[in-house]
Protein backbone atom coordinates (compact mmCIF):
# COMPACT_ATOMS: atom_id res chain seq x y z
CA UNK A 1 0.00 0.00 0.00
CA UNK A 2 1.24 3.50 -0.80
CA UNK A 3 1.10 6.71 1.16
CA UNK A 4 -1.27 9.28 -0.31
CA UNK A 5 0.56 12.56 -0.81
CA UNK A 6 -1.10 15.91 -0.34
CA UNK A 7 0.14 19.36 0.59
CA UNK A 8 -3.34 20.56 1.57
CA UNK A 9 -4.07 20.63 5.29
CA UNK A 10 -7.81 20.63 4.59
CA UNK A 11 -7.51 17.26 2.83
CA UNK A 12 -5.51 15.72 5.66
CA UNK A 13 -8.06 17.08 8.13
CA UNK A 14 -10.91 15.53 6.14
CA UNK A 15 -9.13 12.17 6.02
CA UNK A 16 -7.95 11.96 9.64
CA UNK A 17 -10.92 13.63 11.31
CA UNK A 18 -13.33 11.75 9.07
CA UNK A 19 -12.01 8.50 10.52
CA UNK A 20 -11.32 9.56 14.11
CA UNK A 21 -13.36 12.71 14.63
CA UNK A 22 -11.97 16.17 15.30
CA UNK A 23 -8.87 15.79 17.47
CA UNK A 24 -7.89 17.96 20.41
CA UNK A 25 -5.69 20.81 19.23
CA UNK A 26 -7.29 21.04 15.78
CA UNK A 27 -10.00 23.58 14.97
CA UNK A 28 -11.81 24.00 11.67
CA UNK A 29 -13.81 27.05 10.62
CA UNK A 30 -15.70 27.26 7.32
CA UNK A 31 -16.98 30.37 5.53
CA UNK A 32 -19.25 30.32 2.48
CA UNK A 33 -19.37 33.25 0.07
CA UNK A 34 -22.26 32.26 -2.17
CA UNK A 35 -22.25 35.43 -4.27
CA UNK A 36 -18.60 34.87 -5.24
CA UNK A 37 -18.96 31.05 -5.34
CA UNK A 38 -16.02 30.79 -2.92
CA UNK A 39 -15.52 28.66 0.18
CA UNK A 40 -12.83 29.43 2.77
CA UNK A 41 -11.76 26.80 5.31
CA UNK A 42 -9.37 27.69 8.13
CA UNK A 43 -7.59 24.82 9.86
CA UNK A 44 -5.69 25.79 13.01
CA UNK A 45 -3.23 23.24 14.39
CA UNK A 46 -2.63 24.39 17.93
CA UNK A 47 -0.37 21.70 19.38
CA UNK A 48 2.62 19.64 18.25
CA UNK A 49 0.74 16.37 18.86
CA UNK A 50 -2.16 17.54 16.70
CA UNK A 51 0.34 18.44 13.98
CA UNK A 52 1.82 14.94 14.10
CA UNK A 53 -1.62 13.38 13.60
CA UNK A 54 -2.05 15.41 10.41
CA UNK A 55 1.58 15.29 9.32
CA UNK A 56 1.66 19.10 9.25
CA UNK A 57 3.53 21.71 11.31
CA UNK A 58 1.68 23.69 13.95
CA UNK A 59 0.11 26.86 12.54
CA UNK A 60 -2.76 28.29 10.51
CA UNK A 61 -3.83 26.92 7.12
CA UNK A 62 -6.36 28.92 5.13
CA UNK A 63 -7.82 27.18 2.08
CA UNK A 64 -9.78 29.04 -0.58
CA UNK A 65 -11.84 26.81 -2.86
CA UNK A 66 -13.21 28.31 -6.07
CA UNK A 67 -14.75 25.76 -8.46
CA UNK A 68 -14.74 28.27 -11.34
CA UNK A 69 -11.12 29.32 -10.88
CA UNK A 70 -10.01 27.40 -13.97
CA UNK A 71 -12.55 29.21 -16.16
CA UNK A 72 -11.75 32.30 -18.21
CA UNK A 73 -13.75 34.89 -16.30
CA UNK A 74 -11.88 38.14 -15.62
CA UNK A 75 -14.40 39.50 -13.09
CA UNK A 76 -14.38 36.25 -11.11
CA UNK A 77 -10.58 36.18 -11.07
CA UNK A 78 -10.54 39.72 -9.70
CA UNK A 79 -12.86 38.60 -6.89
CA UNK A 80 -10.46 35.76 -6.08
CA UNK A 81 -7.49 38.17 -6.05
CA UNK A 82 -9.33 40.45 -3.63
CA UNK A 83 -10.17 37.47 -1.43
CA UNK A 84 -6.49 36.40 -1.46
CA UNK A 85 -5.57 39.91 -0.27
CA UNK A 86 -8.16 39.68 2.50
CA UNK A 87 -6.82 36.30 3.65
CA UNK A 88 -3.21 37.49 3.56
CA UNK A 89 -4.18 40.34 5.87
CA UNK A 90 -5.19 37.75 8.46
CA UNK A 91 -1.66 36.35 8.55
CA UNK A 92 0.36 39.53 8.01
CA UNK A 93 -0.22 42.05 10.82
CA UNK A 94 0.16 45.69 9.91
CA UNK A 95 3.04 47.72 11.33
CA UNK A 96 3.30 51.42 11.94
CA UNK A 97 6.38 51.71 9.77
CA UNK A 98 6.57 50.83 6.09
CA UNK A 99 7.55 47.20 5.65
CA UNK A 100 9.96 45.44 3.33
CA UNK A 101 8.67 42.19 1.89
CA UNK A 102 10.61 39.57 -0.07
CA UNK A 103 8.64 37.37 -2.47
CA UNK A 104 10.13 34.04 -3.55
CA UNK A 105 8.78 32.20 -6.57
CA UNK A 106 9.66 28.57 -5.82
CA UNK A 107 9.82 25.91 -8.49
CA UNK A 108 11.28 25.06 -11.87
CA UNK A 109 10.37 27.52 -14.60
CA UNK A 110 11.12 24.86 -17.25
CA UNK A 111 8.53 22.39 -15.88
CA UNK A 112 5.08 23.83 -16.52
CA UNK A 113 3.17 22.45 -13.48
CA UNK A 114 6.04 23.66 -11.27
CA UNK A 115 6.34 27.11 -12.86
CA UNK A 116 3.65 28.86 -10.80
CA UNK A 117 6.06 30.56 -8.39
CA UNK A 118 8.43 32.01 -11.01
CA UNK A 119 5.51 33.27 -13.11
CA UNK A 120 3.92 34.98 -10.10
CA UNK A 121 7.20 36.81 -9.47
CA UNK A 122 7.20 37.94 -13.11
CA UNK A 123 3.85 39.69 -12.57
CA UNK A 124 4.52 41.39 -9.23
CA UNK A 125 4.77 45.15 -8.88
CA UNK A 126 8.37 45.44 -7.61
CA UNK A 127 8.96 48.67 -5.69
CA UNK A 128 12.12 48.34 -3.56
CA UNK A 129 14.53 49.76 -6.14
CA UNK A 130 12.21 52.67 -6.94
CA UNK A 131 11.76 53.57 -3.29
CA UNK A 132 15.52 53.41 -2.68
CA UNK A 133 16.13 55.76 -5.60
CA UNK A 134 13.24 58.21 -5.42
CA UNK A 135 11.42 57.57 -2.15
CA UNK A 136 7.67 57.92 -1.83
CA UNK A 137 7.64 60.81 -4.29
CA UNK A 138 7.71 58.22 -7.05
CA UNK A 139 4.25 57.12 -5.88
CA UNK A 140 2.75 60.59 -5.49
CA UNK A 141 3.93 60.82 -1.88
CA UNK A 142 1.89 57.85 -0.67
CA UNK A 143 3.31 55.22 1.66
CA UNK A 144 4.16 52.13 -0.38
CA UNK A 145 5.37 48.75 0.82
CA UNK A 146 8.90 47.95 -0.34
CA UNK A 147 8.67 44.73 -2.35
CA UNK A 148 11.53 42.78 -3.87
CA UNK A 149 11.42 39.31 -5.40
CA UNK A 150 13.55 36.40 -6.47
CA UNK A 151 12.98 33.12 -8.34
CA UNK A 152 15.72 30.88 -6.89
CA UNK A 153 15.11 27.95 -9.22
CA UNK A 154 15.79 24.38 -8.09
CA UNK A 155 18.96 22.65 -6.98
CA UNK A 156 19.36 20.81 -10.28
CA UNK A 157 19.70 24.20 -11.99
CA UNK A 158 21.76 26.09 -9.41
CA UNK A 159 23.63 23.48 -7.38
CA UNK A 160 22.39 25.29 -4.26
CA UNK A 161 19.58 24.62 -1.84
CA UNK A 162 16.71 27.09 -2.07
CA UNK A 163 17.21 27.86 1.62
CA UNK A 164 20.86 28.75 1.01
CA UNK A 165 19.94 31.24 -1.69
CA UNK A 166 17.11 32.82 0.28
CA UNK A 167 19.18 33.00 3.48
CA UNK A 168 21.80 35.02 1.61
CA UNK A 169 19.22 37.36 0.11
CA UNK A 170 17.52 37.82 3.49
CA UNK A 171 20.82 38.75 5.16
CA UNK A 172 21.32 41.48 2.57
CA UNK A 173 17.75 42.78 2.18
CA UNK A 174 16.54 42.27 5.79
CA UNK A 175 12.83 41.91 4.93
CA UNK A 176 10.07 41.90 7.52
CA UNK A 177 8.37 38.93 5.83
CA UNK A 178 9.01 36.32 3.19
CA UNK A 179 6.09 35.42 0.93
CA UNK A 180 6.81 32.14 -0.86
CA UNK A 181 4.72 30.95 -3.82
CA UNK A 182 4.82 27.28 -4.74
CA UNK A 183 3.02 24.56 -6.69
CA UNK A 184 1.39 21.90 -4.52
CA UNK A 185 0.15 18.32 -4.76
CA UNK A 186 -3.54 17.60 -4.14
CA UNK A 187 -5.27 14.43 -2.97
CA UNK A 188 -8.45 15.05 -4.97
CA UNK A 189 -8.93 15.90 -8.64
CA UNK A 190 -11.70 18.34 -7.77
CA UNK A 191 -9.14 20.59 -6.05
CA UNK A 192 -6.67 20.58 -8.94
CA UNK A 193 -6.11 24.22 -10.03
CA UNK A 194 -9.22 25.22 -8.06
CA UNK A 195 -7.81 25.62 -4.58
CA UNK A 196 -5.44 28.10 -2.96
CA UNK A 197 -3.75 27.40 0.38
CA UNK A 198 -2.23 30.21 2.44
CA UNK A 199 -0.27 29.30 5.56
CA UNK A 200 2.11 30.82 8.08
CA UNK A 201 4.03 27.58 8.72
CA UNK A 202 6.63 27.79 5.98
CA UNK A 203 7.28 25.17 3.31
CA UNK A 204 9.54 22.25 2.47
CA UNK A 205 10.22 22.59 -1.31
CA UNK A 206 9.56 19.40 -3.29
CA UNK A 207 8.01 17.49 -0.37
CA UNK A 208 4.76 16.89 -2.25
CA UNK A 209 6.50 14.68 -4.82
CA UNK A 210 8.87 13.07 -2.35
CA UNK A 211 11.91 15.34 -2.87
CA UNK A 212 12.49 16.60 0.65
CA UNK A 213 14.67 19.70 0.69
CA UNK A 214 15.63 21.97 3.57
CA UNK A 215 12.56 23.68 5.03
CA UNK A 216 11.86 27.38 4.63
CA UNK A 217 10.54 28.46 8.01
CA UNK A 218 10.87 31.37 10.41
CA UNK A 219 13.25 29.24 12.48
CA UNK A 220 15.55 28.46 9.55
CA UNK A 221 15.46 31.88 7.86
CA UNK A 222 14.95 34.28 10.75
CA UNK A 223 11.86 36.01 9.31
CA UNK A 224 8.16 35.04 9.27
CA UNK A 225 7.30 32.95 6.20
CA UNK A 226 3.89 33.11 4.51
CA UNK A 227 3.30 30.49 1.83
CA UNK A 228 0.77 30.68 -1.01
CA UNK A 229 0.25 27.51 -3.01
CA UNK A 230 -2.04 26.00 -5.62
CA UNK A 231 -2.20 22.24 -6.32
CA UNK A 232 -1.21 21.66 -9.93
CA UNK A 233 -0.68 17.87 -9.88
CA UNK A 234 -2.34 14.77 -8.41
CA UNK A 235 -0.59 11.45 -7.86
CA UNK A 236 -1.76 8.91 -10.47
CA UNK A 237 -2.18 6.15 -7.91
CA UNK A 238 -4.71 8.15 -5.90
CA UNK A 239 -6.92 8.54 -8.96
CA UNK A 240 -7.08 4.77 -9.41
CA UNK A 241 -7.64 4.21 -5.71
CA UNK A 242 -10.52 6.68 -5.68
CA UNK A 243 -12.04 5.05 -8.77
CA UNK A 244 -11.95 1.66 -7.06
CA UNK A 245 -13.57 3.12 -3.97
CA UNK A 246 -16.35 4.78 -5.97
CA UNK A 247 -17.02 1.54 -7.86
CA UNK A 248 -17.26 -0.55 -4.70
CA UNK A 249 -19.48 2.05 -3.07
CA UNK A 250 -21.92 1.94 -5.99
CA UNK A 251 -22.23 -1.85 -6.03
CA UNK A 252 -22.60 -2.05 -2.27
CA UNK A 253 -26.21 -3.07 -1.58
CA UNK A 254 -26.53 -1.06 1.61
CA UNK A 255 -23.39 0.74 2.78
CA UNK A 256 -24.97 1.85 6.07
CA UNK A 257 -25.78 -1.71 7.15
CA UNK A 258 -23.04 -3.57 5.30
CA UNK A 259 -21.81 -6.76 6.91
CA UNK A 260 -18.67 -6.34 8.98
CA UNK A 261 -15.87 -8.76 9.75
CA UNK A 262 -14.39 -9.52 13.17
CA UNK A 263 -12.23 -6.39 13.16
CA UNK A 264 -15.26 -4.16 12.73
CA UNK A 265 -14.29 -2.96 9.26
CA UNK A 266 -16.92 -2.88 6.55
CA UNK A 267 -16.41 -5.54 3.89
CA UNK A 268 -16.44 -2.78 1.30
CA UNK A 269 -13.38 -1.21 2.96
CA UNK A 270 -11.55 -4.54 3.03
CA UNK A 271 -12.34 -5.17 -0.65
CA UNK A 272 -11.10 -1.66 -1.45
CA UNK A 273 -7.74 -2.33 0.18
CA UNK A 274 -7.35 -5.77 -1.43
CA UNK A 275 -8.22 -4.54 -4.93
CA UNK A 276 -5.94 -1.54 -4.57
CA UNK A 277 -3.00 -3.79 -3.61
CA UNK A 278 -3.63 -6.10 -6.58
CA UNK A 279 -4.30 -3.51 -9.27
CA UNK A 280 -1.85 -0.69 -8.53
CA UNK A 281 1.58 -1.24 -10.11
CA UNK A 282 4.44 0.06 -7.91
CA UNK A 283 5.71 2.44 -10.62
CA UNK A 284 2.54 4.54 -10.33
CA UNK A 285 3.97 5.97 -7.11
CA UNK A 286 6.39 7.94 -9.30
CA UNK A 287 3.76 9.32 -11.68
CA UNK A 288 1.83 12.57 -11.33
CA UNK A 289 -1.09 13.82 -13.40
CA UNK A 290 -1.98 17.36 -14.42
CA UNK A 291 -4.55 18.93 -16.76
CA UNK A 292 -3.90 19.12 -20.50
CA UNK A 293 -4.17 22.92 -20.50
CA UNK A 294 -1.91 23.41 -17.49
CA UNK A 295 0.20 26.01 -19.33
CA UNK A 296 -2.80 28.30 -19.78
CA UNK A 297 -3.99 27.66 -16.22
CA UNK A 298 -0.57 28.42 -14.71
CA UNK A 299 -0.50 31.71 -16.59
CA UNK A 300 -4.03 32.57 -15.41
CA UNK A 301 -3.42 31.56 -11.78
CA UNK A 302 -0.11 33.42 -11.63
CA UNK A 303 -1.93 36.65 -12.52
CA UNK A 304 -4.54 36.02 -9.81
CA UNK A 305 -1.98 35.42 -7.08
CA UNK A 306 0.29 38.29 -8.12
CA UNK A 307 -2.68 40.64 -8.18
CA UNK A 308 -3.70 39.46 -4.72
CA UNK A 309 -0.19 40.15 -3.40
CA UNK A 310 -0.07 43.54 -5.13
CA UNK A 311 -3.40 44.51 -3.57
CA UNK A 312 -2.21 43.35 -0.13
CA UNK A 313 1.12 45.13 -0.15
CA UNK A 314 -0.40 48.27 -1.60
CA UNK A 315 -2.42 48.61 1.63
CA UNK A 316 0.18 47.38 4.11
CA UNK A 317 1.49 50.89 4.66
CA UNK A 318 2.13 53.26 7.53
CA UNK A 319 -0.80 53.99 9.81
Amino acid sequence: MFDVRTDLAVEETERVCGQQGLSHGISVHEEEYENECIKVTTVCIETENAGKSLGKPKGTYITLEAPRMAEEAADYHREISEKIAELLHRLIPEKKEVQTVLAAGLGNRSVTPDALGPQVVDNLCITRHILKEYGNLAFEGGDVTSLCAVAPGVMAQTGMETREILAGVIRQVKPDYLIAIDSLVARSLKRLCRTIQITDTGVCPGSGIGNYRHSLTEKSLGVPVIVIGIPTVVEAATIIQDSIGDFLHEISADNATAERDGSGKKLEEIQHLELTRKILPPQLNQMFVTSKDIDAQIKQMSYMISEGINITLGSLTAV
